[in-house]
Order: structure tokens, then C-alpha cells, then sequence
């Protein structure tokens, strides 16, 4: 397959920024719109997802917490770490033949996510049950990986949020992504941290998902 793909690498914003943008892109989209993923790491922020319940954000601070319109509970978003956000015309994938679901879509996500960190040979895995990506440190599972999706005129947006090389503080603010006592992790923890930056891992992550999908990836900077 040959399929085109617009890759826009954003540097860091505001998340509200980025979510009105993707807003705005998913709603003046056609059927002759090329599909995209657009790479940005955030300004610190929490993130609550549509069915985000308030008491799993335990104690306050000075980082803002925003009601997103994704799936998902609450998360937290900040600098280091790797957010790939895909906004993918579903509804054409499938007129055109090609087998793609919501779920499909979310286990392309975290195979992408799961073959980049074996490049640097960390085993990780999905879990049929919560959605993400996890690694095992010597027994404790820990979570590396979020994601949340939103579907809107059958397109995408949102995406994954891949930790690393972060501040991980902010995750014990809050009970990640809805579940009490669950440990994050990041790159950083597991390789040479100065192999852990967001723009060594984000094009591996960006070719796996590609390919996973059979994109013919057309790479855009805008700064």
C-alpha cells in the first residue's frame, strides 16, 4: 500500500493549543485530506478524559488540569515526553478496502509503541484490559505508555503519550489514567539516558506506526 502521510513535528506547546488545533483540523477535513500525525511534547498539564472522574486527581499543585474531550481518565503531560497525536480518516480507510477499526487503530498505536522500545531492547506489552503499554521491573508492572483517542465524523485524534526522559512527580498527583497504587516508568529508567531524548525515539516510533499501517510517510517541520 501506498498510502500518504503528513508528519508535522511541533516542538512543545500548550496543550489546550494543540487540542483546538486538532479540533479545528478534524472538523475542516475531506475525504481528499491526507491523513497526519503531529509529534509535541506539552507544557506540564493534567489531562482529564470525557468519563475523567475528579477524585482520581489527589492532590492539587501548580500545574493546570484540563477537561479533555478524549477517551480515557486522567493523565499528565509535560516535557520528555514523546506525544504522537494521529489524525486518521477511519471511514476512508475502510470505503477503500483496508480493514481499519477503532481497535485496530488503538493496537496500532501500542505495537508501534511496543517494537520501538524493543529497538533498545525493552520488552513491553499491551493489556487487553486497560489500554497502554507496560513493563515489568523486576516484577512490579509499571506503565509507559498512555493513550486516549477521539472520534469525531469518523476521523481520529488525540493519540499515545510515550514517558521518556520526565519529570515523573506528577504522576503520583493522581491515580494514572483512573487506577489506584499503578507505577509509571519512562526510557530513561531502562537505557543510557542520553539515548532517551524525544528526538532520537520519535522517529522509530513514527516508522513503526507507519508501516504497521502501511503509510508512506511525507515528513513536515513546523517549528
Amino acid at each position: 500500500m501506498n498510502i500518504p502521510l503528513i508528519i508535522r513535528q511541533l516542538g512543545r506547546q500548550d496543550y489546550q493549543d494543540v487540542w483546538h488545533q486538532m479540533q479545528a483540523f478534524t472538523d475542516q477535513r475531506d475525504e481528499n485530506t491526507a491523513d497526519e500525525i503531529w509529534l509535541v511534547q506539552h507544557n506540564p498539564v493534567f489531562t482529564q478524559g470525557q468519563a475523567g472522574k475528579p477524585e482520581h486527581l489527589l492532590q492539587t499543585s501548580n500545574i493546570p488540569v484540563v477537561q479533555s474531550d478524549r477517551g480515557g481518565q486522567i493523565t499528565y503531560h509535560g516535557p520528555g515526553q514523546q506525544v504522537m497525536y494521529v489524525l486518521i480518516d477511519i471511514k476512508r480507510h475502510k470505503a477503500e478496502g483496508r480493514d481499519l477499526s477503532v481497535r485496530h487503530l488503538v493496537t496500532a498505536l501500542e505495537q508501534s509503541v511496543v517494537k520501538t522500545l524493543a529497538d533498545y531492547r525493552v520488552q513491553a506489552y499491551p493489556k487487553a484490559d486497560a489500554p497502554g503499554v507496560y513493563v515489568d521491573c523486576q516484577g512490579i508492572e509499571k506503565k509507559i505508555c498512555s493513550l486516549g483517542l477521539r472520534i469525531r465524523k469518523g476521523c481520529s485524534f488525540h493519540g499515545l503519550a510515550l514517558n521518556i526522559k520526565m519529570d515523573l512527580q506528577p504522576f503520583h498527583y493522581i491515580n494514572p489514567c483512573g487506577y489506584a497504587g499503578l507505577e509509571m516508568c519512562q526510557l530513561a529508567d531502562f537505557i543510557d539516558p542520553t539515548d532517551a531524548t524525544c528526538e532520537k525515539v520519535a522517529p522509530k516510533l513514527v516508522a513503526h506506526f507507519s508501516e504497521i499501517l502501511g503509510y508512506n510517510m511525507q515528513q513536515i517541520f513546523n517549528n
